[in-house]
């Protein structure tokens, strides 16, 4: 497969100097941000499961490190809802100026933690066009959720029963459009045997659907 940027990438930010991976398909029209949960990182198994299947649908992502080894090494910090959501902001902003990522539209993929954060800051960033939760915890910013306005896409396991109670109730508190989908037999992790696959290919389809699609770029050109 050809791409036009496939490197680790170093993220210069205000209060910090993040580690990421920058991988864009040759002709890649959408690039999704990764926002990991607590305790993860760029290197999150599941989440590199998720970006490699986006790249075979020629859609780009940008996987990196939230927080600084040493702030990783704090608990309170890796619940910091309001931190991680301006890293994530910054990293966007930083994200829109390379000239790889000219012309693309943006989404998030936000997992446990790092979906609160991937939900609030959409608020802020009215260019993502699409959001997807896997095992979610969008409870952390059900305050902030009536104010989202990308399509949202909730994926949360039948076996993980908490956190899908507070995906139906962030679910309820949304006016955008948005869809929760429950992965039968699943755990919080997806660790049973084909349920990663299931999750990637309803995350492609929800970014096709919002990012990709013929009919955005008309409206796009027409804005």
């Amino acid at each position: 497969m050809n791409f036009r940027f496939n490197n680790e990438v170093d993220i210069p930010l205000p209060d910090a100097l993040l580690k990421g991976e920058l991988i864009v398909p040759l002709s890649a029209e959408a690039i999704i941000i990764f926002s990991h949960g607590s305790g993860s990182s760029r290197n999150s198994p599941r989440n590199r499961m998720v970006a490699s299947y986006l790249h075979q649908h020629n859609i780009g992502t940008l996987l990196f490190d939230l927080l600084t080894p040493e702030e990783e090494l704090q608990y309170q910090t890796r619940f910091d809802i309001g931190l991680l959501t301006q890293r994530l902001y910054n990293a966007t902003r930083w994200l829109q100026k390379q000239p790889t990522a000219q012309g693309c539209s943006f989404g998030f993929f936000g997992a446990s933690t790092g979906a609160a954060s991937a939900l609030k800051a959409s608020i802020r960033l009215p260019e993502i066009e699409a959001v997807v939760c896997r095992g979610g915890r969008p409870d952390l910013v059900l305050q902030d959720l009536p104010q989202v306005k990308a399509p949202v896409l909730f994926i949360v396991g039948s076996y993980d029963t908490d956190v899908l109670a507070l995906n139906r109730t962030a679910y309820n508190k949304l006016t955008c459009r948005r869809r929760l989908d429950v992965v039968e037999n699943a755990s919080h992790l997806f660790e049973e045997n084909g349920k990663m696959e299931i999750v990637e290919k309803l995350a492609a389809k929800w970014f096709e659907q919002h990012l990709l699609m013929a009919d955005h770029h008309v409206h796009k050109a027409t804005l």
